[in-house]
């Protein structure tokens, strides 16, 4: 890549969901989705024809921005890269969190960015900020609109002119150190541009969120994103190892060296700052030369306890060193084998009367092939030698744990579809379902605990409301200590009228039986607003008022993304 995209050229969601307009999400050629959604949710999928929202038929309030402030900003970016018609604003103002999706889907447009600037480089990227504070806006970085966290919203109270900062025009890797093996990158690239440029020349920073296709280093950067990969190239805190931002007294700037001790880390105070501490404009991150071999292993355990101990062997062997390990419950599972595709080819039609007879010979065994059976996926990379020892080492700890191994068929399957899973959400929409998802971290010695205690909360929240629902889950990013969980939950509502009084019920018991149990507010999905109600029982008063006391300072206007992390 060497010349600047054009604002149109930088890649976007569609204004009312995830990703692109021609995509979404199938379930004709699923033939057990539509049992299980009427099954679990009490959904009968064949009952309408879903309709895209078209934005003719909402009314989008105008623009705030004084025309001296347009006039301003036009002349830093050019009027090319200053957009402020309907359906980018709308794409700008919301983050895909459940509570911003249903409220651009209804029209609830509370406050809405005033305008979007692209800039073009970190010059751009300061006078912009200049002109922020000496007029008194508020600015709002923007990385892929991704995040689910409220992050990128406006305050609905705000009455100053909003304006967004898009940075995704500045998407180049600059240099690569081939031996210190660490890339100089700008912050505005995409997850898949960040490969593209870094694949052409061997190399791999290895950071696969979820959101991968439609998030940006930047972003992950500024949310301490975690990636599935994590189990080997870290998380996102481990892979930035330097950075630049925009700061309303200058750039600050941290060294890309492995270790410090300069007091208070301003690096950290950086990260998962939200935009709140100013702009980032570069990271430096690590790379990986690519793996010449690469395969994803599927496992079968009886039950989620049966899994967990597999895991946590595989963690604390001294002789694997996985790229992921995935563990999902029985709910997962199921949901899992309700998203195959029906087979069409005879190798197909082949593998599904393998996987029958399999199962049937589980069950003669013992197994419970609805409701507990647990899947679990395992990656390895490295030397054909390497990666054949590691498949056999890991081949005998699921079977001391009571698994079996069903091999790289199944995996193949999972890792080319693990983007595709965010449709889904606007999908269930269309029927008055909420799907959405709630993560934490917990420690090997809790998190048996903690899984069931969540399922328990869900359950009693929806009784409550007297509401039918379905849940499910798995653990991934595994550490020396502990492991992610990552509760996947869908939850019909009655009324557009009750819509998030209902969400918010179900989620509110999921995220409270958190940090009740001494797990963390969220695993790598940021603070934003979603979150916040939790943050002082996750760091504590003391700990509250320290990052109040560090955002006070730096920015006493309340200009930089106000009221995201903790409130004022």
């Amino acid at each position: 890549m060497s010349d600047r995209p054009s604002a149109r050229e930088v890649k976007r969601h569609k204004w009312w969901g995830w990703g692109l307009d021609d995509v979404s999400f199938r379930y004709d050629n699923k033939p057990a989705f539509a049992p299980l959604a009427r099954n679990k949710v009490g959904v009968d999928l064949d009952s309408k024809q879903p309709v895209e929202p078209d934005l003719a038929d909402v009314e989008v309030p105008a623009s705030r921005l004084p025309a001296a402030a347009r006039a301003a900003l036009a002349e830093i970016v050019g009027e090319e890269n200053l957009a402020e018609d309907d359906e980018y604003r709308l794409v700008h103002s919301f983050g895909r969190s459940l509570p911003d999706l249903f409220r651009v889907r209804t029209g609830r447009f509370e406050r809405l960015v005033d305008a979007v600037v692209y800039p073009a480089n970190e010059d751009e990227v300061a006078a912009v900020l200049r002109l922020v504070l000496e007029q008194d806006l508020v600015l709002i970085p923007y990385g892929g609109g991704s995040c689910i966290s409220g992050s990128v919203t406006p305050d609905p109270a705000e009455q100053r002119p909003v304006v967004t900062m898009n940075i995704g025009r500045m998407r180049e890797v600059l240099e690569i150190d081939d031996t210190a093996g660490l890339a100089r990158v700008e912050a505005g690239v995409y997850g898949p541009d960040l490969e593209e440029q870094l694949n052409a020349l061997g190399w791999t920073v290895g950071h696969f969120p979820d959101s991968f296709t439609y998030s940006t280093l930047g972003g992950w950067a500024a949310t301490r994103s975690s990636g599935m990969q994590s189990d080997k190239y870290g998380d996102i805190e481990d892979i930035v190892r330097g950075m630049r931002m925009v700061h309303p007294d200058g750039v600050a700037v941290t060294k890309p060296i492995p270790g410090r001790d300069s007091g208070p880390s301003v690096h950290e105070m950086i990260l998962g700052s939200e935009g709140r501490l100013g702009i980032i404009t570069e990271a430096t991150v690590q790379v990986h030369r690519i793996a010449p071999v690469r395969q994803v292993i599927a496992y079968m355990y009886p039950d989620w306890e049966h899994g967990i101990r597999g895991m946590h062997a595989i963690a604390r062997s001294t002789d694997v060193s996985p790229t992921f390990t995935r563990l999902s419950d029985g709910p997962e599972t199921e949901f899992s084998l309700a998203m195959v595709k029906e087979p069409t080819s005879t190798k197909g039609r082949v593998a599904a009367k393998v996987q029958d007879g399999l199962f049937a010979y589980l069950r003669s065994k013992g197994w419970d092939t609805t409701n507990e059976m647990s899947i679990s996926y395992v990656c390895f990379e490295g030397s054909k030698e390497s990666v054949e020892q590691q498949k056999s080492l890991v081949k005998k700890i699921v079977k001391n744990a009571g698994g079996i191994t069903l091999g790289a068929g199944p995996g193949a399957i999972y890792d080319q579809k693990k983007f595709d899973t965010p449709y889904l959400r606007d999908f269930l929409m269309n029927y008055q379902v909420f799907g959405d998802v709630c993560d934490t971290g917990a420690t090997w010695s809790n998190i048996n605990e903690v899984h069931a205690r969540v399922y328990d909360a869900y359950y009693a929240a929806l009784e409550e409301q007297g509401l039918s629902g379905f849940m499910f889950c798995h653990m991934s990013h595994s550490y020396h200590a502990g492991a992610c969980l990552y509760f996947t939950f869908a939850v019909p509502y009655t009324s557009e009228e009750k819509a998030l009084e209902q969400y918010y019920a179900a989620k509110s018991a999921v995220q409270q039986t958190f940090v009740d149990l001494g797990s963390t507010v969220s695993h790598h999905h940021a603070v934003g607003t979603e979150h916040q109600a939790w943050i002082t029982e996750d760091i504590g008063e003391v700990g509250e008022r320290m990052v109040k006391g560090l955002l006070a300072d730096n920015d006493p206007g309340r200009n930089l993304n106000p009221g995201k992390v903790v409130a004022p």
